[in-house]
């Protein structure tokens, strides 16, 4: 339950923070984080079908 909380406390902090930044940048820097994640998804499924 705590490690709820802090999630949610942290979500709110970056949030917070977003909405004072303009919008291109905010879009911007959401499709870096997508694209990381996509990445990080394909290299780990990659991993888990050729184990060494």
């Amino acid at each position: 339950m705590l490690v709820l909380v802090a999630a949610l406390l942290l979500l709110g902090i970056v949030l917070g923070a977003v909405t004072h930044l303009p919008l291109p940048l905010s879009l911007a820097a959401a499709a870096v984080i997508g694209c990381w994640l996509l990445v990080f998804a394909v290299r780990e499924r990659l991993a888990a079908r050729h184990p060494r």
